[in-house]
């Protein structure tokens, strides 16, 4: 390396410059925590009605413009911690189960942080060297767990829903270029009729992919799932086989880990009719991804090496603030239908002499370092420790699941595979789902308890119906407290029962205002 040059020693800035900037940044953390800690509801939301809470946050910081003149760094930080503290979110609250969302690790805050100071990007060379090589090999990483072999190569994203769109294009754009199709110039118009198959659970982004790509949504084609929420392998051999001459399978959607009952599709088979029929297998292991840190779970995700891409999500089985969504290829020469060469960016000369990046593997440009978060809580807890995470929430769901089986008042609507359990509250004589709608939304606005909601079609068939359902990723939690969060759903199930009457309409009424 170049002898180093030595520069004068800066006086402290209001940029978040290394050493005294960075150093100012810890302060400013650590006095965050003051008015958090002052202010803080307690709860895993604020107590009130969504309109309410609002409207509060709304009339403290008053007109909706931007002032003339600031209040300087220490107020205004401050005043935004107060805000987040009285009316925000607690993911560390152990009765905070509603969603793929879970409390951030510490590790991680603190990196996250550091990649904001830094501001590089992972375009090009010159917006972030380290930042470039650490991506790379935190790529590789994954890869191998993925069961990848060298020929492997990814990139970080925004969330799921981006990576399965990324996917989907990089998908597109292979199948067209075997058919003589140049999609990236001329469109999709000259591609027949395609098609994306994918299970009747699987999450809504794939459609909306669909949509963005120009196939429409019409072209995510839903096959059948079994008892257990998985796709049906003989129903999608079945589909692919009456499609081959009039339409053009662009992909396969598995699911590896579906939002409402982490069910993982039978990725074996699946592999198996996408190599016999010829077409890209993707899975959605934006859920399931984190299994493979768990010794007791990563069989879930046997048969994931064959996959052309995978999506997954360290901002839910992984424990990262979000985003820290990555997708893999099995290849990453099939990147090459999204390489771009930019006179400002990356010339053909600069990437020849090693000034190259990852401009040609996303739809980004300026791409924040979202992956030193993740190096961190890798090298912070090691597979092992994250798995023995995954362990605990997963003990703590079939805990749940018993507890379940115990009251003749709440049903089990699925089995137990990762951290969700889906459920809903029985009652006689009322609508089951305004019961279940109505016990969720008390829970939240009394602040006791956050739990989620979907529908199910039970066995398959009907309409769908309301049910509540519990994510758990909150590795602090106990069993004593997923106990107290069923006493408290109980009581407050009892007591919509004791308000509510059928209307001459069928509507649940109050009785008690």
């Amino acid at each position: 390396m170049s002898e180093k040059i030595a520069f004068p020693r800066r006086q402290r800035s209001k940029f978040a410059n290394p050493g005294d900037g960075w150093t100012a940044i810890g302060h400013g953390l650590a006095q965050l925590a003051g008015p958090v800690e002052s202010r803080h509801h307690g709860a895993p939301l604020p107590w009130g009605n969504p309109a309410e809470v609002l409207e509060a946050v709304a009339e403290q910081l008053g007109p909706e413009q931007v002032p003339d003149h600031g209040a300087g760094e220490d107020a205004a930080l401050n005043r935004v911690a107060e805000l987040i503290a009285a009316y925000g979110l607690d993911l560390t609250h152990r009765h905070a189960t509603a969603h793929l969302q879970p409390p951030s690790l510490r590790v991680a805050v603190i990196a996250d942080a550091l990649a904001s100071a830094t501001n590089a990007s992972l375009d090009t060379y010159d917006s972030g060297p380290a930042t470039l090589a650490i991506e790379n090999w935190t790529i590789s990483a994954l890869a191998k767990l993925a069961g990848f072999t060298e020929r492997s190569g990814g990139v970080f994203g925004p969330g799921g829903s981006y990576s399965n769109l990324l996917a989907l294009l990089i998908a597109r754009d292979h199948c067209a270029a075997r058919l003589g199709i140049d999609t990236r110039s001329n469109g999709v118009s000259g591609l027949p009729r395609p098609v994306v198959l994918c299970s009747q659970i699987a999450h809504f982004s794939v459609h909306r992919a669909c949509a963005a790509l120009g196939l429409g949504e019409s072209a995510a084609i839903g096959v059948p799932v079994d008892s257990a929420h998985r796709m049906i392998p003989e129903a999608l051999d079945e589909l692919l086989t009456g499609l081959a001459d009039s339409h053009t399978p662009v992909a396969i959607v598995a699911t590896a880990g579906t939002t409402d009952f982490g069910s993982v599709d039978p990725l074996p088979e699946i592999a198996d009719i996408a190599a016999r029929h010829d077409v890209w297998m993707h899975v959605d292991a934006a859920y399931g991804f984190g299994t493979l840190f768990s010794d007791k779970l990563a069989g879930l995700l046997t048969g994931l090496e064959r996959a052309d891409s995978v999506t997954l999500d360290l901002h839910k089985v992984g424990w990262q603030p979000a985003a820290a969504s990555v997708l893999l290829l099995a290849d990453q020469h099939r990147f090459s239908s999204l390489n771009r060469s930019v006179a400002y960016l990356n010339p053909d000369d600069d990437v020849e002499a090693g000034f190259g990046g990852l401009l040609g593997q996303t739809l980004q440009t300026t791409r924040r370092p979202d992956v030193l978060k993740v190096l961190a809580t890798f090298l912070a807890y090691g597979r092992t420790g994250l798995g023995e995470m995954l362990d605990t929430c997963h003990d703590l769901a079939r805990h749940a699941e018993r507890r379940i089986a115990n009251e003749p008042q709440l049903e089990l609507v699925a089995p137990v595979t990762m951290t969700t359990v889906v459920f809903r509250y029985r009652c006689e004589d009322l609508d089951h789902d305004q019961v279940n709608g109505e016990l969720r939304r008390r829970l939240i606005s009394s602040g006791k308890a956050l739990i989620g909601r979907t529908q199910v079609r039970f066995h398959g068939a009907g309409e769908p119906r309301t049910c509540v359902k519990l994510t758990l990723l909150n590795p602090e939690t106990t069993e004593q407290d997923i106990d107290a969060l069923f006493d408290e759903l109980l009581r407050v199930g009892l007591e919509v029962e004791s308000e509510g009457l059928r209307s001459s309409h069928g509507e649940m009424v109050k009785i008690h205002e």
